[in-house]
């Protein structure tokens, strides 16, 4: 597997600024505004974003976490069972705009489940999704993202990796393309 880097650490950086100033072009001071992230890897783009806007805005932001294990459309069909995550949605969001959050958008499976389970914690007045990255042509459902990071076009065969300081020692975005030897 060949890898190559689509954003390094400062563009990752610049990358989560432009989007918090998308939000706040959208929604002023957040008072109406929820944003949840998708568990597992979404809380981190999450936790980001609620770092700078609250640095920007100078006041809280109301975030939670949620878990979509049991809203997959594959969770029965794999041979490993799928360990779920803790969902952390202590607020209502009953008549509120909340903004899913990801880190890859590629076929559109993972934010239909998210879909799923946010109507189970009441109606929303209006759903929004921002994605880090953005993987065009790919999608097998006709969901899109109203904030993107970074558009990558991609083939089926690669693959698109985003690492966090937090976790994996640093912040940036990988695309794995596998190497064809013909011999």
């Amino acid at each position: 597997m060949e890898k190559q880097v689509i954003l390094n650490e400062t563009q990752v950086d610049l990358t989560i600024r432009r989007l918090c100033y998308q939000l706040i072009e959208t929604h002023n001071n957040f008072e109406n505004t929820v944003l949840i992230g998708l568990q597992p890897r979404g809380i981190h783009v999450l936790s980001r974003l609620k770092e700078q806007l609250e640095s920007i805005l100078n006041h809280p932001i109301v975030c939670g976490n949620l878990d979509i294990t049991f809203y997959r459309d594959d969770f029965r069909r794999r041979e490993k069972p799928i360990i779920p995550s803790v969902t952390n949605i202590d607020f209502v969001i009953e008549n509120k705009n909340v903004v899913l959050i990801d880190d890859v958008l590629h076929t559109g499976r993972t934010i239909r489940s998210g879909l799923d389970a946010i109507m189970t914690f009441g109606r929303p007045n209006k759903v929004e999704l921002l994605v880090l990255i953005d993987r065009r042509f790919q999608r097998d459902l006709p969901i899109q993202s109203d904030y993107v990071g970074y558009t990558v076009d991609t083939l089926i065969s690669e693959k698109v990796s985003v690492e966090w300081k937090a976790t994996e020692g640093a912040d940036q975005v990988f695309l794995f393309t596998k190497n064809e030897i013909n011999e």
